[in-house]
């Protein structure tokens, strides 16, 4: 496919249907699913309690957007019974999102007032 010159949409159809970028966006650009899978990306697999810690969100606004993102197949939901646990993890597309993440933090640094974080990224 060419994207070089990319037709533009027939105003009946519906923009997150034709443009690949708007439904990308229609699926992980929430602030909140950002960071539930940015968090992931840079911590790896985490309890409930520690995405929570890790992405500032309610427990409600939690349990919505990993929800959302189970559904959206990025991330999936692995439940202990001793201790009694629910883990959250990258499926193989939400782990594919990484350059993307690497792409926007270039993107940030550059032109946002963002500054480096203090934390290690896992290898």
């Amino acid at each position: 496919m060419d994207y070089d010159d990319p037709p533009k949409p027939d105003p009946d159809e519906d923009l997150f249907e034709v443009c690949p970028v708007a439904r990308a966006f229609e699926i992980v650009g929430s602030k909140w699913r950002l960071a539930v899978l940015r968090s992931l990306h840079l911590h790896g697999e985490q309890r409930f309690s520690e995405l929570q810690e890790t992405t500032t969100a309610d427990s409600s606004t939690l349990s919505r957007v990993v929800e959302e993102l189970e559904d959206q197949e990025l991330v999936t939901r692995r439940l202990e019974d001793r201790p009694i646990a629910t883990y959250y993890d990258l499926t193989e597309p939400g782990a594919a999102l990484e350059t993307v993440f690497e792409a926007f933090e270039d993107w940030a640094f550059e032109y946002t007032a963002a500054e480096m974080p203090a934390v290690e990224v896992r290898e």
